[in-house]
């Protein structure tokens, strides 16, 4: 079950990052960017950049490289994540636009089948028991730097990826006000997966030794 979904979110993952690179780009170019800052643009998304990580855990899991994203914390702090890009589209995104056709397809396996997949595999085959409360802080500096780069980048690209954190549009109260709350939805989800890990990787210990 654990090499299948493995399998199948690698599979998903690598179509999904692909199709949505093909209709992105030229898209981008046609708004008037180079194919340098179509490139950057396609990468500057939370959702893509998670997506990647979540290939290449799979792949280690597979293949047993990358050997650092094989390590607990590593795969815990993507499974955060990943499962914070499906809660964050659903709630503030979903609402905001209705794509069609492939850029519909994308939107669901980058924001919910492959959240679904990773998160199931690593629920019933990455956890190990060893994660602790010290590792919130480590999986929060990810949407932390990513934030920081996103707001300095701003004034120089002139756009930001996502609206909610656009101050030109919402303004600064609003904006300061998201990003906690997307800091507290990744602290709680990152107390979720410290218990679940001690649940479930608990339990496959005690069951190996039995």
């Amino acid at each position: 079950m654990a090499k299948l979904l493995n399998v199948l979110g690698l599979t998903i993952g690598l179509l999904a990052l692909g199709l949505q690179f093909g209709l992105t780009v030229p898209a981008s170019m046609e708004a008037g960017r180079s194919l340098a800052g179509s490139v950057l643009f396609y990468f500057s998304f939370f959702t893509i950049l998670t997506n990647v990580l979540v290939v290449l855990a799979h792949a280690a899991a597979l293949f047993g490289r990358p050997a650092f994203f094989m390590r607990p914390v590593v795969r815990a702090g993507i499974a955060v994540a990943i499962a914070a890009v499906a809660l964050i589209y659903w709630a503030l995104l979903s609402a905001m636009w209705e794509p069609e056709g492939l850029f519909l397809l994308c939107d669901m396996l980058l924001h919910y089948a492959t959240p679904a997949i990773f998160v199931l595999w690593w629920l019933s085959a990455g956890t190990d028991g060893s994660l602790s409360w010290r590792h919130i802080p480590l999986w929060l500096a990810y949407p932390v730097v990513y934030t920081v780069y996103v707001l300095l980048r701003a004034p120089i690209a002139g756009e930001v990826p996502y609206p909610f954190l656009d101050a030109t549009i919402t303004g600064w109260p609003s904006v300061l006000f998201t990003i906690c709350g997307i800091a507290l939805l990744f602290a709680l989800l990152g107390r979720l997966a410290v218990s679940a890990d001690r649940l479930l990787g608990g339990r496959a210990a005690r069951t190996e030794n039995a």
